[in-house]
């Protein structure tokens, strides 16, 4: 007999499959992460429609890809669509993607099997949430989305639960970015090393290598830990020119925190040898991960 983790897994291994043509899609599994965080609070996972409505758009929001489609419609089609995936189930039928008829009260919740299973053993929370979140976010992103919907960031130093079989990150790609881009930051210029070792520096996807984004230089900047979580957060950008961009959502109050906003408008400059960034990287960073409109030049 399979353990349950991995049993868990495999039912919902469906939620990573929904990334297709390189467009992120992380709805159901924002769902799926909100519910585990009200199930290890609360020792239930029912989530009434009056609080989706808020807390579920909150999280597509902050951590899906940019989009026009309304705060209650955004929140209405994973809270719907996800009993299709047999992971999640409604106290009454209604039809998809209507947000009317959920305003009459509904309440969904994952389904009993599973989360019978997922109380039987409280660990196993854990361990779906890590490899979920894992699955979909870049370790820059992934501590933020736990603590938005309730659980905490720390699971994250644990092993994870594989939802598919996959890729395996090229060990030596850090080390050459790195090298690539001088051993320093692309956006600032901090090159910190302790023991001729860069330290608070690192190699930064520009499309997720969660989504199919490859393991190759001209994918690749060399960031440090503060312009890596901008970047990843969709506060910084990049143009065709590669000239940075600043999202106008981002705030701050001290020198510190303003010099962001000085980053808007400098052109990186690859050194001689250095792949530039690609256009479809690029274009894909644009896509599914800058938020917000760019400062004003």
């Amino acid at each position: 007999m399979r353990d349950p983790a991995a049993q868990v897994a495999d039912r919902l291994a469906a939620l990573r499959q929904h990334q297709q043509d390189g467009r992120r899609s992380p709805h159901k599994p924002l769902l799926v992460l909100l519910a585990l965080g009200r199930l290890a609070r609360t020792g239930e996972s029912s989530l009434p429609w009056d609080d989706a409505e808020q807390d579920l758009a909150d999280l597509i929001q902050e951590f899906g890809p940019p989009s026009k489609t309304g705060r209650a419609q955004s929140a209405a089609y994973p809270f719907t669509r996800l009993r299709s995936d047999g992971v999640w189930t409604l106290d009454r039928d209604v039809p998809m993607d209507n947000v009317g008829p959920l305003r009459q009260g509904v309440t969904g919740r994952l389904e009993a099997s599973l989360e019978a299973a997922l109380r039987a053993r409280p660990a196993l929370v854990d361990e779906v949430a890590r490899g979920l979140v894992e699955a979909h976010f870049p370790a820059t992103v992934a501590p933020d989305v736990l603590v938005a919907v309730g659980l905490d960031p720390e699971l994250l130093r644990g092993g994870t639960v594989e939802f598919i079989p996959g890729r395996r990150r090229s060990s030596s790609w850090p080390a050459q970015v790195l090298e690539a881009w001088d051993r320093q930051c692309a956006f600032c210029g901090f090159d910190g090393q302790v023991g001729g070792v860069p330290v608070g520096l690192e190699a930064a996807h520009i499309r997720w290598f969660t989504v199919d984004g490859p393991d190759h230089l001209d994918n690749g900047l060399a960031l440090c830990s503060l312009h890596h979580k901008l970047f990843d957060r969709g506060v910084l950008g990049l143009d065709d020119d590669l000239t940075v961009v600043v999202s106008q959502r981002f705030s701050a109050r001290t020198p510190h925190g303003r010099a962001v906003y000085d980053l808007h408008g400098q052109r990186l400059r690859p050194r001689p040898g250095t792949p530039a960034p690609a256009e479809r990287h690029l274009v894909w960073h644009r896509e599914q991960v800058f938020h917000g409109r760019p400062l004003a030049a």
